[in-house]
């Protein structure tokens, strides 16, 4: 890379390849093979051997999976290769200098943020009250839809459970004794909306000069928590400008976030939301992961929180796994059509969401690969490095939560007309799409349960995102999710 690309680049940035090009599907590529290659070199040669990525990515993302389900120390393996791959084929380029991004965290922080806090002005009670279709959800009422959420397998029943018990313990609801620290605070699945009425300390991240700030710090002042705001200059809480000049930029300004939270009272939850398009979500990801792995390292008290998205592979649980194999044989809603459909469609259509059942480190499990094209290969690496992280800090004895969020209508989705109408159709194959409002609190209350309880055992990492998920029944459907796609849209259309 000669001097003057370098300064034309900035931030934590993809390796440049012998051509010079930063290519996310050469590197996601790579960064497979060298995760499979842990458990499997062949599975690693066929990786390496799929010449359009874009294209042909769903089946490595898959054997991932798929390689890891035999023990505990396979999946490790795949994680932990995997985790070290990504973190060698990014750099960071800072003031046209090319580091590795393991250095780039070493070096001293350029700047030291100062902090506006703004103090919120409610005074109410934290309550666990979840919008749902025009209702306000509390109590009892929110206890008979977690339970026909359970019974109609949108949601797994622990997690049924695990919110049963936010409700039995309203005082886990003040988090004054927490931080939380929220990496793309302007993110719509982020806790931010709910957490700042639950007196909890936020440290918030986004980026300087992004509309979301006004809604921020509409909503820091009008909650009864405590909202930090990173800031290149000292201003006053009330200064009319706050909304223009607060925020951190995560791909450039990567240590001195670390450094930044790094020095906040603890115990410390490092929430990982922030979404951008296409590559560029891989680097947010990874600039938040390069953050939660230096404060792993320096903080015991440090708690990782990830929500990992239903459109990914998963082991799922024997119950599931049989539910959709039972639903295929019966044909679903669709009988008289699915196998003209099929046919014409060269089996691509209405294929099985589970083909058998298989052992998941002793336990029967199944497979259920949701991945969708319109997502893409950038999108999956992203969400794999999430869940790659989880496994290798539970192995190392941290506390994380990491759970499996629902398919919500967020604007990064709807803004796909083909997702959106897909979404639209969705409830015809039994799957249900969340309202963002409704998801919000849902996994607000997750993560509260999940920081009361403590860190849980799980003897494959695959458990931890099988326990207390929320799938909107994707796990539970006759057809492979993106097999029934086309179908979902056009209902949606209508």
């Amino acid at each position: 890379m000669d001097e003057d690309t370098r300064k034309t680049l900035s931030g934590i940035t993809f390796l440049a390849g012998p051509d010079g090009r930063r290519s996310s599907l050469v590197a996601g590529r790579e960064i497979f093979a060298t995760a499979l290659a842990a458990v499997s070199a062949q599975a690693a040669g066929a990786a390496r051997a799929e010449r359009d990525w874009r294209k042909g990515y769903m089946p490595h993302v898959r054997r991932a999976v798929e390689l890891g389900l035999a023990d505990a120390a396979s999946a490790h393996s795949i994680a932990q290769a995997g985790l070290t791959a990504l973190h060698a084929n990014f750099e960071c380029i800072r003031d046209g200098e090319a580091l590795p991004l393991q250095t780039a965290m070493a070096r001293p922080s350029a700047i030291a943020f100062d902090t506006v806090t703004i103090t919120g002005s409610g005074n109410a009670r934290p309550e666990l009250a979840v919008p749902y279709r025009g209702e306000r959800l509390t109590g009892d009422a929110l206890r008979r839809q977690l339970g026909n959420w359970a019974a109609t397998g949108v949601v797994e029943p622990s997690f049924a459970a695990a919110i049963g018990e936010v409700i039995d313990h309203p005082d886990w609801l003040d988090l004054s004794d927490w931080h939380v620290a929220v990496m793309g605070a302007g993110a719509e699945l982020g806790p931010l909306p709910t957490l700042v009425n639950w007196r909890a300390n936020l440290a918030v991240i986004d980026l300087p000069g992004t509309p979301a700030w006004g809604r921020i710090i509409a909503t820091a002042r009008a909650g009864n928590g405590r909202v930090l705001l990173p800031m290149h200059e000292p201003l006053a809480s009330d200064d009319p400008t706050l909304a223009f000049k607060a925020g951190a930029d995560l791909l450039h300004e990567t240590p001195e976030i670390r450094d930044w939270l790094a020095a906040l009272p603890g115990p410390l939850v490092v929430g990982n939301y922030a979404y951008l398009d296409g590559e560029a979500h891989v680097r947010v990801s990874l600039a938040m992961d390069a953050i939660v792995a230096s404060l792993l390292e320096r903080r015991q008290d440090a708690v990782p929180a990830w929500l990992l998205s239903p459109t990914d592979v998963f082991a799922v649980p024997a119950e599931d796994a049989e539910h959709a194999m039972q639903a295929r044989r019966e044909r679903g809603g669709i009988r008289h059509l699915q196998a003209p459909l099929r046919l014409l469609g060269g089996k691509r259509f209405f294929a099985p969401n589970v083909e058998r059942l298989v052992d998941c480190s002793g336990a029967p499990a199944g497979i259920v690969d949701a991945l969708v094209a319109q997502q893409g290969p950038n999108y999956a690496l992203a969400k794999r490095l999430q869940a790659w992280r989880a496994a290798v800090a539970h192995k190392a004895g941290r506390h994380v939560s990491v759970n499996v969020a629902p398919a919500t209508r967020t604007r990064s989705v709807v803004k796909n007309k083909a997702l959106a109408a897909a979404y639209g159709g969705a409830s015809h194959f039994g799957v249900e799409v969340f309202e963002p409002d409704t998801a919000n609190a849902l996994m607000a209350a997750l993560l509260v349960y999940d920081l009361r309880h403590g860190g849980g055992a799980a003897a494959h990492p695959a458990r931890l995102f099988m326990d207390n998920a929320v799938h909107g029944g994707l796990w539970r459907i006759p057809y492979l999710p993106r097999s029934a796609l086309p179908f979902a849209a056009v209902l949606g259309f209508f």
